[in-house]
């Protein structure tokens, strides 16, 4: 495979903001205001770094990037915080420029369409509607891709778990009970089924990957952000990318 370009798109799982806050590697006003606009902020997002590794921070990673393996790749990091389906599809895919040759796509997508069903706690017939909802709305966005970048190579990504299977996640929705987890793992299934019935797509575990790195775990072991527990930290950024990166490797290996 050669790649000519890489295109993130999704939500917080994929961005710099608060892995960059984790690390203390912003300037004062995004620490205070939390946005990416408010000032400059260190690229150590999954997306970031899997285009280009930060060697300072993550020395053991030199030249696993993309920018080292896809000599003139480029990049168009369109995912932002707090990004649903619909904004995906509405604003960071519209958003696109066009360019030719192939390209790597990175998605991250659907946790916060279930966070908002959740933060309601809809009885258990309207859940089960919002899940099928959510999943027609992924396979959508899907096929969306894939018309607007044809010759692509898509890695979908399965929504992580911060409560490590318990339901319940610390400062979020606190009062609501357990959260129905069996809703995200039916969502990760789909995501699965999805990529491995569709041309040119890989899946990555995301979510067991960071089984056991959440609410059940040591702080210095989590990695998600200590302050928001269902953002990633710098930790879970790099591994996060570590498993694009892995996926790649295995792709380049069988192609």
């Amino acid at each position: 495979m050669h790649f000519s370009q890489y295109i993130a798109l999704g939500d917080s799982m994929s961005i710099d903001l608060y892995p960059a806050l984790d690390a203390g590697e912003v300037e004062v006003a995004v620490a205070l205001e939390r946005r990416v606009e408010a000032g400059v902020i260190a690229p150590l997002g999954a997306a970031s770094l899997l285009f280009r590794n930060n060697d300072a921070r993550y020395p053991d990673s030199q030249s696993l990037d993309l920018v080292s393996r896809y000599p003139g790749i480029t990049m168009q990091n369109r995912a932002s915080d707090g990004a649903t389906i619909g904004d995906i599809f509405g604003e960071q895919l519209m958003s696109l420029e066009a360019t030719d040759g192939s390209s790597l796509v990175t998605l991250t997508a659907g946790g916060n369409d279930l966070l908002s069903a959740f933060a309601n706690r809809p009885r258990a017939s309207l859940l089960d509607a919002i899940r099928q909802e959510v999943m027609d709305a992924y396979d959508f966005l899907v096929d969306a891709i894939r018309r607007a970048v044809p010759d692509a190579t898509v890695i979908l990504t399965s929504i992580y778990d911060p409560s490590d299977d318990t339901g319940h996640i610390p400062g979020v929705f606190e009062n609501a009970g357990a959260l129905p987890i069996h809703v995200l793992r039916e969502m990760n299934d789909h995501i699965r089924s999805v990529a491995e019935g569709t041309p040119n797509c890989l899946f990555a575990d995301a979510y067991s990957l960071f089984l056991g790195h959440g609410a059940s775990a040591p702080v210095e072991e989590r990695w998600y952000w200590k302050r928001a527990l269902v953002e990633p930290n710098a930790m879970g950024a790099d591994e996060l990318r570590r498993l694009w990166w892995d996926l790649l490797d295995v792709a380049d290996s069988q192609s």
